[in-house]
């Protein structure tokens, strides 16, 4: 089964790219390429096992791997052997990972708060909401570039294939994954308090592959993380039964939000000012108006309000239109 995986993996390369190339995808159509350096293997139903006190896992494919001790905070007893479809070996930066596949329909019950916000992501900050409440971009990756600066130095100074390079790219390899972790932990933590603090969340349908495209802020765009914050968002409105609702990012921070004129104005004017007396910051602006067009498209607030204790939040993005029902039982 494991080979069998690991052909599943390479099918999915080669059909990906053949879809690429039918739809006529622009730009690289992600040619397969041979796996040089594999760093994980996928196991089925069957090469390995799990002990009675599930604290050791043993893979019995005789491959040599053998038992291994599970060291971690997640409690494996509350699911049945028969709810783990798939088990994965991965090795990081700092240590081998087992990654269990549990098949689990996951809801928590939590009290509707009656809120509706809008979320507007940006540079400066990381949101800003249509309460005019900001969120500080921590900038991961900004502040650990003197330590990764160095890491890499040290790579360099070491000569190919020495040992001391090895070690010298095993450390950098720690302090990237440590970057990534902190993006991980702040999006998950950050989305989880939007989800429970609120009944409707509102954001942009952002293409990020997009908008990287500009070299001058593709480095801030990505440390910023914005479409795992998206995707947690997404998560846990499934979880707690919550209405996530993604617009279309189109003139949000042009139009007024209070008259609905459109003011044109350049990425550098920060301050949006109208010629009906609506003098508003551009962030909080967008916001409000990714708010309204989300209500807009579940329907007026009465309904809404009415609704929020039915809302299974099993649809997490929606077309602009689709009312409340629609959304709800799709």
């Amino acid at each position: 089964m494991a080979r069998q995986a690991a052909a599943e993996r390479a099918w999915s390369a080669i059909s990906r790219f053949f879809e690429n190339c039918k739809k006529g995808v622009p730009g690289k159509k992600g040619f397969p390429q041979f796996q040089k350096d594999c760093r994980s293997v996928e196991y089925k139903t069957s090469g390995w096992k799990l002990a009675d006190d599930h604290k050791s896992i043993t893979f019995t494919d005789k491959k040599g791997i053998g038992r291994l001790k599970l060291k971690g905070t997640r409690d494996l007893n509350f699911y049945q052997p028969d709810q783990i479809k798939r088990v994965r070996l991965v090795k990081r930066a700092d240590g081998y990972y087992v990654q269990f596949c549990i098949q689990i329909d996951r809801f928590e019950e939590i009290a509707p708060s009656g809120n509706a916000i809008g979320l507007d992501v940006g540079l400066n900050d990381f949101y800003t909401d249509s309460n005019n409440q900001t969120v500080d971009n921590p900038r991961f990756f900004r502040k650990g570039t003197r330590r990764l600066k160095q890491a890499q130095r040290c790579v360099s100074r070491r000569i190919k294939g020495s040992k001391n390079r090895a070690k010298a790219r095993h450390i950098l390899g720690k302090r990237y994954l440590k970057i990534s972790r902190q993006r991980k932990d702040h999006a998950v933590k950050l989305a989880r308090c939007v989800i429970t603090s609120n009944d409707v969340v509102a954001y942009e349908d952002l293409r990020i592959k997009n908008m990287v495209r500009n070299h001058c802020l593709a480095k801030s765009i990505n440390d910023a993380s914005w479409y795992q914050f998206r995707v947690w968002l997404e998560y846990f409105g499934k979880v707690f039964g919550k209405i996530t609702i993604a617009i279309p990012p189109n003139g949000t921070s042009q139009e007024c939000s209070q008259c609905g004129t459109v003011v044109k104005k350049s990425l550098s004017t920060r301050t949006h000012a109208c010629q009906c007396g609506c003098l508003l910051d551009r962030d909080h602006n967008s916001a409000r108006n990714i708010l309204s067009r989300g209500l807009s498209t579940v329907g007026h607030t009465g309904t809404f309000m009415l609704d929020m204790s039915n809302a299974s939040g099993e649809s997490t993005s929606t077309l602009v239109g689709a009312i409340l029902p629609q959304q709800v039982g799709s």
